[in-house]
């Protein structure tokens, strides 16, 4: 892809799943990266994987929370590789005793609800403040925030994740207005059921792989790389002319 080479991408969540695909296909692009992640020994081999791959990488334990973590590994990044281009948020709590309580409207414990808002909608606002001043510096940059289908689908159950997301939804629309003609764009993607080494055999014992393919249009899951390959895309040059987009990378789950 154009104009990744010699960037500098920071992922916040970029150990395991689709953060560790994200990380390895702009390191394969060019793109040096600072990986972030709560799990510090993870983020440190998804760098190592990527400098024995040729490329440029760091890492740095980072709880998208707290806003100490993420002013870290950004300015870590910046004072390693001399600024930054690309923010890829991919972190959310999605731990059974928060996700695995995430109810209803009427039911969901509050501080189920408060836990997850606070990691998944207002952790991407913290990335996006302590990122947008640095890529001003740079003359714009890519933002690129992990979504979900439901934030614009209907469930009945995880209203808070449902609510997290649908902010995060709103957050990028906000930057690619406030930002856009200062070249920053703003994009979120909206992933469908990805088989990630952790929710495979747990998916597959419940039945869920089943019943999702068979309401898929595609005839398989996703895959991480697959939403990797669109962070790099969105990244780059190619995609320069994307912002304010929700993009559903989902095997035509969701149609709109």
């Amino acid at each position: 892809m154009r104009g990744l080479s010699e960037k500098v991408g920071v992922v916040v969540g970029g150990a395991g799943g689709i953060g560790t695909a994200s990380c390895l296909r702009l390191a394969d692009e060019g793109c040096a990266v600072a990986v972030g992640d709560i799990n510090g020994e993870a983020a440190q081999e998804v760098a190592e994987r990527i400098r024995a791959r040729g490329g440029r990488a760091i890492s740095c334990q980072t709880d998208i929370s707290e806003e100490d973590g993420v002013r870290d590994l950004i300015s870590r990044a910046v004072a390693e590789f001399g600024g930054l281009d690309v923010l890829h948020a991919n972190a959310a709590d999605l731990s059974p005793e928060n996700i695995g309580r995430d109810s209803d409207a009427v039911d969901i414990p509050l501080e189920v609800f408060d836990r997850t808002i606070h990691v998944n909608a207002r952790g991407h606002l913290l990335c996006a403040r302590h990122a947008i001043p640095e890529l001003l510096k740079r003359g714009g940059g890519s933002v690129i925030f992990t979504s979900s289908g439901s934030s614009f689908t209907s469930e009945a159950q995880r209203v808070a994740y449902a609510m997290a997301k649908a902010g995060v939804n709103a957050l990028v629309r906000h930057i690619a207005n406030r930002w856009g003609k200062e070249g920053i764009r703003a994009n979120a993607i909206a992933p469908g059921l990805v088989r990630t080494e952790k929710n495979f055999e747990i998916l597959e014992g419940q039945g869920v792989l089943a019943a999702v393919l068979s309401s898929m249009r595609s005839p398989r899951v996703g895959q991480p790389a697959d939403i990797g390959a669109m962070v790099a895309f969105l990244a780059s040059d190619d995609g320069e002319w994307i912002t304010g987009q929700v993009i559903a990378v989902d095997g035509g789950s969701t149609m709109r």
